[in-house]
């Protein structure tokens, strides 16, 4: 097993659940821009461990990141809890979680998805199906674009402010790049719904984003979020903009800090 890089924040009695946390692309645990440095303040009541997926952050290299892989990863770092943890997942990081809860959903004392890629869920969706046959028929990144380029068409492209081009950025934009493409996952929503914990879905409301971002991502996500919440009987929670955990942390704070009471 990889040892992987967890960044641990707990100010608490040790009496209180932890909570593990799994981030999306082009970001790490901690991040401020993208990751769950905005949800520290919950380190006062749970101790929280935010993972950094192979190849980002402080975690070891990998050729290829595979949300089975991370999956299993959780699925250690649960078991190495004593009598499990909360878990909370964003965008790629949140299938990760759907897979590890649904593996071993003994290890699991509530699930949180914040805008989850899970989107076998919602293949039937109109504008899920038409970003699955985009970007299937595409003919992937080619070799001569390098991380830079690419975070810059990624954010600039879409009509957001790029983040600081740093070595620990680039190096999480480079494993970005190479993920396992997400809509290879079968998600395994029957064990989720028969699950005896509850299930948290975090969507973000995408009004204020640039019209492109919001056409090409923020829809798709939109209506993957309402049908994995409806699939597993989730509550669905929609907070303004569309990056829930950083955009508005006091309501997503909050709302974990409710579920995790």
């Amino acid at each position: 097993m990889t040892a992987l890089h967890v960044t641990v924040w707990d100010e608490t009695d040790g009496e209180a659940a932890p909570a593990v946390f799994a981030h999306n692309i082009f970001t790490w645990g901690s991040d401020e821009a993208y990751g769950f440095a905005a949800q520290r303040p919950l380190a006062d009541r749970h101790r929280l461990l935010l993972v950094d997926r192979r190849g980002y952050g402080r975690s070891p290299d990998t050729d290829r990141s595979d949300f089975d892989t991370d999956a299993d990863d959780l699925v250690h770092l649960l078991e190495q809890q004593g009598a499990g943890a909360h878990l909370v997942g964003h965008g790629n990081g949140g299938l990760a979680a759907m897979l590890a809860a649904g593996r071993r959903p003994d290890l699991v004392r509530s699930l949180t998805l914040i805008q989850p890629s899970a989107f076998s869920a919602a293949a039937g969706h109109p504008v899920v199906k038409a970003m699955l046959d985009r970007v299937q028929d595409s003919a992937g990144v080619p070799d001569s674009v390098t991380p830079e380029q690419y975070l810059r068409a990624s954010t600039e492209g879409l009509g957001m402010t790029m983040p600081a081009p740093t070595p620990q950025r680039l190096r999480a934009v480079a494993t970005s790049m190479r993920e396992r493409p997400v809509w290879e996952a079968t998600v395994p929503l029957e064990p989720l719904r028969a699950a005896p914990w509850p299930t948290l879905v975090i969507c973000g409301t995408w009004q204020d984003a640039p019209e492109t971002y919001r056409m090409y991502a923020g829809e798709p996500l939109i209506a993957c979020a309402e049908a994995v919440a409806d699939a597993v009987g989730g509550r669905l929670l929609r907070v303004e903009g569309y990056y829930p955990h950083t955009q508005q942390p006091a309501t997503v704070n909050a709302a974990l800090s409710n579920l995790w009471g």
